[in-house]
């Protein structure tokens, strides 16, 4: 075994880039010689720490903490990093559990939209009161609403997940809808759990009309004039804008066929009691 190693074998070796050891090196944490060519040249016996740098960063341990370490090393500040080693990995675990949960309501609510959707059923039901993440913007393509659904997951420092969630959705022009034009909307938005306690609007509780359909936006025209005549033969009042929930969107699957979109549109059934 040979007692010196040059920068590019190091950083084979290690899996390490040249311009972190680089880094390691201004830190004073690797102190390698120059040899008569100039190359710089890592002592065997300095490679130890390599492998805890290593270890630590795998943990997130900044570069500050773990030159105190390897600079002052004794069997005390061993066990002391140690249990704040168990400590990072006790909070790892706690992140990757609740991450795992996260992933089974998904794929819940995926196999709950595919198997047990009713499609092309118009229902009146009662919604409680939802909270809500909600973003407005004019909005007149496709792409609009999934640049805009992004940006309302990084403004909200990602509080919500986009693969697998049907809660996210857009809220309809009522004025543009009257006006037969189907694919111009106000908003974007992603409903939350109830306990949720970051949210900027919430939706009041009462009657909506609702339809779920399979395949392309497209078919919302068709659907939606659907909703309103049904909603016109039963004497209902519109409140508001209507919204449209993903389901399944492309976010799930590249066969528009297998897209499910729900509308709901907020009702006033007392008109037609009186």
């Amino acid at each position: 075994m040979k007692d010196y190693y040059k920068i590019g074998e190091i950083s084979k070796i290690y899996g390490i880039g040249r311009d972190s050891l680089m880094y390691y090196e201004e830190l004073g944490i690797l102190k390698p010689f120059r040899d008569t060519n100039g190359y710089r040249m890592y002592r065997i016996s300095d490679i130890w720490r390599l492998n805890l740098i290593k270890e630590f960063r795998n943990l997130d341990f900044p570069m500050k903490k773990i030159k105190e370490y390897l600079d002052c090393r004794s069997i005390e500040n061993t066990n002391k990093i140690l249990k704040e080693e168990i400590n990072l990995i006790d909070k790892k675990i706690k992140e990757l559990e609740k991450h795992k949960e996260n992933i089974s309501k998904r794929l819940d609510s995926i196999d709950d939209a595919v198997n047990n959707s009713k499609l092309e059923e118009i229902e009146l039901v009662y919604i409680h009161e939802r909270k809500a993440l909600k973003l407005n913007a004019d909005i007149k393509k496709d792409e609009d609403v999934d640049f805009l659904i992004q940006k309302l997951q990084k403004e909200y420092e990602s509080r919500f997940n986009i693969l697998g969630n049907n809660n996210i959705g857009a809220t309809f022009s009522l004025d543009k809808v009257k006006k037969d034009i189907f694919n111009e909307f106000k908003s974007v938005f992603c409903f939350l759990e109830e306990n949720e306690l970051v949210y900027n609007i919430v939706v009041k509780e009462g009657y909506y009309v609702t339809l779920t359909y399979s395949g392309g936006y497209k078919n919302n025209k068709f659907y939606l004039s659907k909703m309103m005549n049904y909603i016109n033969q039963n004497g209902y009042e519109i409140i508001t804008d209507p919204i449209e929930i993903y389901k399944i969107d492309i976010h799930e699957t590249g066969i528009v066929d297998e897209f499910i979109t729900e509308i709901q549109i907020p009702v006033n059934i007392n008109k037609a009691k009186s």
